[in-house]
């Protein structure tokens, strides 16, 4: 009876869950890095590689080649087997199938493939570029599962497999997922490594630009492209190749790429059924007209939504699989462990591949060559003493005697005597001796050759060099899925039709957006439409135009920046007040929104001018603002008792000038303003006289002919031109704008305005009139204007904008 040992249970199920987890690792889920391939990949390559199952000879049954993989050596089920088989085979799952497939091998649709008894394979043309040079000890070979037989460690591999076809496994506790790339690219960037083993990741994606799907598609973006060559993880976003076409008297949506590993069958299925529920509205009909040649899917659209064609593209981009995510981890078999690497590390890993191969196969063809030169060396040796050589075998008893007395007399070696024992009659002609000689020669030019790969380095690089341009001339073919710059996320900016909102915001922090066309044109001296309810205790505070397309940048009287879309302001009607902004930003308690700027995108060159109560003039460049955190961000560090008042776009040559509430102005060039940080508190723009406050910031064009209309908090408003108002230098007291008294009231603000232009002025009782600004006069600078909105009692003009359609 055996010995039984004690053995800690939570030891035991460590060290054997640890023996699964390797097991798996290793000899089943990831690839190695240097073929790409996993076990059973490598195991179906060799079995038909042995079976002489090669691309110019006829197709074998599948289950031929399954039960000599199975029975030789891969001792799992024959499904499993035949499962690798069929995603080798097929043109859709592998950028250059290693298998040729004759049969059905699936489809995109998901279906399956047919049972193994009724396909047939062989291995791709391309394939025997993983096996070439696999009998010249290029690698080890290791015993197969029942020690009867040996298979490879590793294919010789001229084929860069892990990157060219990718791989997607899940072992324990880890997951592969390679993208398959574009051989060309692949093969340029392997070359440029070879010239410059230092080679950047910046130079070598100007090579390899990125994944290069099967089933083409786009690839959105290259951010999630560069950082997983850089630290072997990273995401890209894939969309579908989308038309909108018009095709007998309808647009449609037609589709001929679809993102890799989607399936078709279930993409239409999705947007059917999206149509039906009425999730995606505009759809008439969704067609799969898909066929030998390629995919077409068209999705018919209805006559009354045809101009909504590009909103109902990305409506499907948003809520179907026609936009998806490939999660790329680059994690492969280094020397039999796990690692997660970078691009340059994986094409290195090759390359150090590559050149094991091609050093050992040269050591095993200088071996050869060496034997069969010591062998032509005795022949010729032994033509050049034929007739002794002759007497001498005639005069032996034996082979073996015969063998004795050549290595005796003419110093001949044991393989060199049992040559010249087994030589032909034929060779003794003259014709003969000459191809020996020849022979011997071409193998002395051989053996040099081999001699310089094995011991000149730049040599040995040619060489490798030499063999993937090779391969890429003859099965390198043009990029299929194309990377496109990423113009952001499929937002609701893209799903909805463009049109122009008024925004408003009362003191008490309520905001809300309106269709434009809510508000009626009316007359100068009209007594306005309601434009919202407030309580006594409220009051309207400012007024904005912006379209659904753009984003306002939020900057409160603290000198913070916040972001906010102007799609999640809660639209409501005339008599609603809205809803607080403190649902919709973080603001502090004492936190007021003083200035908001719509903007549609951060490009460079553009910066925004900064005005405070104080008189302060701040410019800052608009790309510091392009990420705000949800808490906000400082914009402007303001000194004790100031408050930002005003914010304003510029190109960096515009003009700036300064409104204050008693009438006076401040016209000077942008260029006086140098760019500061967010942190900077900024410089002076204006003298301001005691108890006087900036209360607009005005950004003028170069060659700008527009009016500066100024409007009072009474009511009062005029045009003035401004060629009234010379450009002086920043940080004077001015000059004045317009005249303001006890009936006037302060200054409530200006514009620039032009004769086509419409204005809304916005008192602080909730009313909204809506003027054309033709029926305002010209003025001088010193005058108060005319009476352009009719107040009552104590209501003050609190606001004032231009329109602005779409």
């Amino acid at each position: 009876m055996g010995e039984i040992l004690s053995v800690p249970l939570e030891e035991e199920l460590k060290r054997s869950y640890l023996d699964y987890a390797m097991s798996v690792i290793v000899g089943r889920a990831l690839p190695d890095v240097r073929d790409g391939l996993k076990p059973v990949q490598r195991r179906i390559l060799y079995a038909m590689h042995e079976m002489k199952n090669d691309w110019n000879k006829p197709h074998k049954k599948s289950a031929r080649v399954v039960g000599e993989v199975i029975g030789k050596y891969h001792p799992h089920g024959d499904a499993a087997v035949y499962d690798t088989l069929v995603r080798m085979a097929q043109d859709f799952t592998m950028r250059y199938p290693l298998v040729d497939g004759q049969g059905n091998f699936g489809s995109v649709d998901g279906d399956a493939p047919a049972a193994m008894r009724y396909t047939e394979v062989r291995l791709a043309r391309i394939a025997h570029e993983m096996l070439v040079d696999i009998e010249k000890e290029t690698v080890d070979f290791a015993p197969n599962y029942d020690n009867t037989l040996e298979e490879p460690v590793v294919l010789p591999s001229k084929l860069p497999n892990l990157l060219v076809n990718g791989a997607s496994g899940i072992a324990v506790g880890m997951a592969t997922n390679i993208p398959p790339h574009n051989l060309g690219e692949v093969a340029e960037a392997l070359m440029a490594m070879l010239k410059n083993p230092e080679i950047t990741l910046d130079e070598l994606m100007r090579y390899i630009k990125g994944p290069d799907f099967p089933t083409g598609a786009l690839i959105v973006g290259t951010e999630g492209i560069r950082e997983a060559y850089l630290t072997g993880k990273g995401l890209i976003k894939m969309r579908g190749r989308a038309t909108i076409e018009r095709e007998r008297g309808r647009t449609a949506i037609v589709i001929t790429e679809i993102p890799y590993q989607v399936n078709k069958a279930k993409l239409v299925e999705r947007i059917a059924e999206l149509a039906r529920n009425k999730k995606i509205e505009g759809i008439a009909e969704v067609r799969d007209e898909s066929d030998r040649d390629g995919i077409r899917v068209v999705v018919e659209l209805k006559r009354e939504k045809e101009d909504q064609a590009r909103v109902i593209l990305n409506q499907l981009y948003k809520h179907t699989p026609l936009e998806s995510s490939f999660g790329i981890i680059m994690l492969a078999l280094v020397r039999g462990r796990p690692e997660l690497l970078s691009l340059r590390e994986v094409l290195w890993q090759f390359l150090t591949h590559r050149r094991e191969v091609v050093l050992r196969r040269t050591q095993y063809d200088l071996r050869k060559a060496r034997e069969r030169a010591h062998i032509l060396e005795g022949l010729l040796k032994a033509l050049d003493h034929l007739d002794e050589i002759i007497a001498l075998i005639r005069g032996s008893h034996t082979p073996a005697e015969a063998k004795e007395k050549l290595i005796g007399r003419f110093g001949f070696s044991e393989a060199q005597a049992q040559a010249i024992l087994d030589m032909r009659l034929q060779r003794l002609t003259a014709l003969e001796r000459e191809k020996l000689a020849a022979e011997y020669q071409e193998l002395k030019r051989q053996i040099a050759w081999f001699e310089k790969i094995l011991t000149d380095e730049e040599t040995l690089k040619g060489v490798i060099e030499a063999e993937i341009r090779e391969l890429k001339e003859k099965y390198a073919d043009e990029r299929r899925t194309e990377i496109v710059p990423d113009t952001g996320e499929v937002s609701w900016e893209d799903l909805v039709l463009e049109e122009s909102m008024v925004v408003t915001i009362t003191h008490r922090g309520y905001v809300k957006r309106l269709p434009i066309h809510t508000y009626r044109q009316q007359r100068r001296g009209g007594k306005g439409v309601s434009g919202l309810s407030v309580s006594e205790e409220d009051a309207v505070k400012d007024l904005y135009v912006a379209t659904t397309h753009e984003v306002f940048l939020c900057f409160t009287n603290r000198g913070r920046a916040y972001w906010l879309r102007v799609l999640d302001i809660p639209q409501a009607g005339r008599q609603a007040k809205g809803t607080l902004l403190a649902n919709l930003l973080s603001l502090s308690e004492e936190e007021k929104i003083s200035a908001v700027l719509p903007v549609r995108e951060f490009s460079p060159g553009r910066f925004v001018v900064f005005a405070t109560r104080r008189g302060l003039i701040k410019k800052t460049e608009l790309s510091e603002f392009a990420n705000p955190r949800s808490t906000g961000i400082i914009a402007v560090k303001l000194n004790e008792g100031d408050e930002l008042v005003a914010a304003g776009l510029t190109d960096g040559h515009q003009g700036l000038m300064l409104l204050t509430r008693r009438g006076q102005s401040i016209r000077f060039s942008e260029k006086d303003v140098r760019p500061m940080g967010r942190n900077a508190a900024g410089v002076k723009g204006i003298e301001l006289s005691e108890g006087d406050e900036v209360v607009s910031l005005l950004v003028i064009p170069s060659n700008e002919k527009r009016d500066l209309l100024t409007v009072t908090e009474s009511g009062y408003g005029k045009r003035t031109r401004l060629s009234e108002f010379r450009i002086q230098s920043r940080g004077g007291k001015g000059i004045i704008a317009a005249r303001v008294d006890a009936k006037s009231g302060g200054l409530a603000g200006g514009l620039l305005v032009s004769d086509e232009d419409e204005i809304l002025l916005l008192s602080d009782s909730g009313k909204i009139i809506r003027l054309r600004v033709k029926e305002v006069p010209h003025k001088g600078r010193s005058t108060r204007g005319v009476k352009l909105f009719f107040l009552n009692g104590q209501e003050k003009i609190v606001g004032l904008a231009v329109v602005r359609e779409v």
